[in-house]
């Protein structure tokens, strides 16, 4: 057993904590009752596209609809262009969004398209052509780890981002 001293000392450590983390109003470590972010994928670009491998530039965008700082962990995500996978991966990187701001981050990849080389041809035959794309993933929020489903469907032009 303990000494009544050392019992002492931890009650009165572990009271000077539960005060303390009660008053540090980091609203961002609990983050149940927050809205959840948006993300958006904004842009994809082409760095360099060769017959068994491409290279692209993915750049999303966070929304913070919240009145406090939001911190982001990480990005889990399936990209989909027309319903061909595109990507798949997850973004480990720490990104922290303003009160009622956003946020941008760019995730570089590397793929594979061949099996779909005669869909992707098509869907660049007209450049100012709109392409679906689908954005299915998770969002890991505060320093608990919150994690926020993104499912997200919109469109981009492919002639806003091919190489120069």
């Amino acid at each position: 057993m303990f000494p009544q001293v050392y019992l002492a000392r931890i009650l009165g450590l572990l009271a000077l904590l539960a005060l303390s983390a009660s008053q540090v109003g980091c609203s961002t470590w609990f983050t149940s009752h927050l809205k959840d972010p948006e993300v958006r994928l904004v842009k994809v670009e082409v760095v360099k596209a060769r017959l068994l491998e491409q290279r692209f530039t993915l750049r999303f965008r966070i929304d913070n609809p919240n009145d406090v700082r939001l911190s982001v962990r990480g990005l889990i995500y399936d990209i989909y262009l027309n319903d061909i996978p595109l990507t798949e991966g997850e973004f480990n990187k720490h990104v922290s969004v303003p009160a009622h701001g956003h946020e941008t981050f760019e995730i570089p990849v590397r793929t594979n398209l061949w099996r779909h080389v005669k869909g992707m041809v098509k869907m660049l035959e007209e450049p100012d052509a709109p392409i679906r794309y689908r954005l299915k993933g998770e969002v890991k929020t505060g320093m608990f780890s919150r994690n926020v489903q993104v499912l997200r469907i919109g469109e981009i032009i492919p002639g806003d981002y091919l190489p120069e």
